[in-house]
């Protein structure tokens, strides 16, 4: 339980910054002059850096050790923080979160780096919900402290409340986290990081830019041009090289698969979530941020709830049924939020948001321990960058989606200033959203019934074989 709770720490110090300035994001824009639409940038700036950072995560981890390689990266996040809190305009502000995101990038995939390496796959789903409780509390926290902060303080208090938590992450680490042994390192595919990494890049400035008028969209469509040429060549890189940056080969492990493109179709539709709801209650609703926060703070704790249960659900299911079945529910549950209208009495509110946040949290868990079940030590760093680099982005591109619907609503234009906004417009948003994560049941649909059953410790009941007649 210990190592799990202290790589928490960190994922509790990353999951608060991340509700804390979606709830802000109005108090923000007015700071900063700018459209709360904007404020997207920072967002996907940081999932974004995220995504391109992360697969140095691997190699360093097995050059420079894990435990080294996790407290650097706690390091950098913290002092980002400060970078953030002293912002003076939104350029500043999209420069810090980029390096936030570059300690991001080094600190989850190194954590579950660290406890695939010394927790049995047995034990693994019981470990990663151990590790998602502690730090389900950011989420819980983060919109009512977001929304207190900006009603009656600064929103730079949301990035400085990270120093204190950062500098416990680094002690309770440094104290309780031993050396991680792994495989050799290769050598570093510096050809396949700057491809990666131009790619990426040139794709997040695209879909930023999409819809929002602020550039002519011949520049937008030569974004998305460059952009898959990049990815293109790196792709031909990958299966020519021996140990690429991100190897595209752990793609033949069906598990692996199914849990990185399914589970990247269900994050887009869920990414749009936390930039969508705190917009929808103020400046749809006219709910103050802390009203806000309050109400988004049932998803976090629907999420809490399902923490208990996640290990005796998955026994008696296994993932096939439940994988399939929860992408579909999730959908409608998230779709059904676009129903929500400002004389919504406030129970039924929270009851919609609550069940929302453990169905989902619950698929999250699910495909958390289904990307690794059938991956080897040998390939286990590459293919936690893999992953995570996977998951950033969904999220990320979940973030510009939202921006981009939301810029086409009635009303709403593009790159200008934002007091107000139709209820209604987020029907269709949310809508659409919710059609995303069901569309991931084509994939989980596919998974074979007894798919990893050590992991989740689920029998497949057989059909009585009929006796021989006498």
């Amino acid at each position: 339980m210990l190592v799990p709770l202290v790589i928490a720490c960190a994922l509790f110090m990353e999951t608060l910054d991340g509700t804390v300035i979606a709830t802000a994001i109005p108090a923000i824009a007015r700071d900063l002059n700018e459209s709360p639409l904007a404020l997207n940038l920072a967002m996907t700036a940081y999932m974004l850096s995220l995504a391109i950072f992360i697969p140095l995560s691997g190699w360093l981890a097995d050059r420079f050790g894990a435990r080294r390689i996790f407290c650097t990266a706690i390091v950098v996040f913290t002092l980002s923080s400060l970078g953030c809190a002293l912002a003076v305009d939104l350029n500043t502000l999209i420069l810090a979160r980029i390096c936030q995101g570059m300690g991001g990038a080094m600190m989850m995939p190194v954590g579950r780096l660290i406890l695939l390496r010394t927790i049995p796959k047995s034990q693994f789903v019981q470990a990663m919900s151990w590790v998602v409780i502690p730090a389900l509390v950011g989420p819980a926290m983060g919109p009512l402290v977001g929304g207190f902060i900006a009603t009656y303080w600064s929103w730079r208090w949301i990035f400085l409340i990270n120093l204190p938590i950062g500098a416990l992450g680094l002690f309770l680490a440094l104290r309780y986290i031993g050396p991680v042994t792994g495989p050799k390192p290769k050598k570093p595919d510096i050809t396949g990081f700057l491809l990666l990494g131009v790619g990426l890049g040139t794709f997040a400035f695209a879909i930023d830019n999409l819809g929002r008028g602020l550039l002519p969209g011949w520049v937008v469509a030569a974004g998305f041009v460059v952009a898959a040429l990049v990815l293109g060549l790196y792709v031909r890189h990958a299966l020519l090289s021996r140990h690429p940056a991100l190897d595209l080969r752990l793609l033949r492990i069906p598990t692996f698969r199914i849990a990185t493109v399914g589970g990247s179709v269900f994050r887009i539709g869920i990414g749009t979530v936390p930039f969508l709801l705190p917009l929808m209650f103020q400046l749809g609703f006219g709910l103050s941020p802390l009203e806000s926060g309050a109400l988004t703070f049932a998803t976090a704790i629907g999420a809490m709830t399902m923490k208990a249960v996640a290990t005796r659900v998955l026994r008696r299911f296994g993932f096939k049924t439940l994988l399939t079945w929860n992408a579909l529910f999730s959908g409608a549950l998230l779709a059904a939020t676009g129903l929500i209208q400002p004389d919504t009495p406030y129970l039924v509110v929270l009851a919609v948001l609550m069940v929302s946040g453990f169905f989902r949290s619950l698929e999250f868990t699910c495909l958390n321990a289904l990307s690794f079940a059938d991956v080897d030590d040998a390939r286990m760093s590459n293919a936690t960058s893999f992953s995570s680099v996977a998951q950033q982005l969904s999220l990320g591109m979940g973030v510009a989606l939202a921006a981009l619907l939301l810029s086409l609503m009635p009303g709403v234009a593009a790159g200008h200033a934002v007091a107000r906004i139709d209820p209604g417009d987020f029907l269709p948003i949310f809508g659409a959203a919710g059609l995303m994560c069901a569309a991931s049941w084509l994939w989980f649909r596919t998974l074979a019934p007894n798919a990893c059953e050590v992991m989740s410790g689920y029998r497949r009941k057989l059909p009585p074989v009929d006796q021989p007649a006498e």
